[in-house]
């Protein structure tokens, strides 16, 4: 009993504690993001097997921030093993290095629902996407992206 305990309090701990991110250069124009929690992902050009670009990567965190949080009500009403996908989608305006227009395309099967049932879903899904996803919510207001240099801080 006692191990559980402490397994559950060091669980509790690391929850609450900030995620620290970065990324590493692996090698020319590619980098490893990793996260404190033991997380990776793979970042480089387009057309590198296996890793995703940073527009890439943006636009899934706004497909999976759709998604969780999209995900308390749609399993209320249809269960904990229904299915959903987020297809993302959005063009580089390369004149400019931005992406002017995002497009998120949420797939469900609502089919045992009847109309006014869909609706109040779709509505109530659409209210906790904009109340929640802070993705989204970021990109739509525009935020304020501050970078410092550490000058000789890589330890060699």
């Amino acid at each position: 009993m006692a191990d559980q305990t402490t397994a559950s309090a060091t669980t509790t701990a690391a929850a609450t504690e900030p995620t620290t991110l970065w990324v590493e250069r692996t090698g020319t124009r590619a980098y490893t993001g990793r996260s404190s929690r033991g997380a990776e992902v793979l970042i480089a050009s387009q057309g590198v097997p296996g890793a995703f670009t940073p527009g890439e990567l943006l636009k899934i965190a706004l497909a999976g921030c759709s998604g969780l949080s999209a995900d308390f009500p749609l399993s209320r009403k249809l269960g904990d093993a229904f299915d959903a996908t987020i297809r993302v989608s959005g063009d580089a305006d390369r004149d400019n290095e931005v992406y002017p227009q995002l497009d998120e395309v949420f797939e469900l099967d609502l089919s045992e629902l009847d109309e006014e049932a869909r609706e109040r879903l779709l509505v109530t899904v659409q209210r906790a996407i904009d109340k929640v996803c802070t993705v989204g919510r970021t990109l739509k207001a525009g935020a304020k992206v501050t970078l410092t240099f550490d000058i000789d801080a890589i330890d060699a």
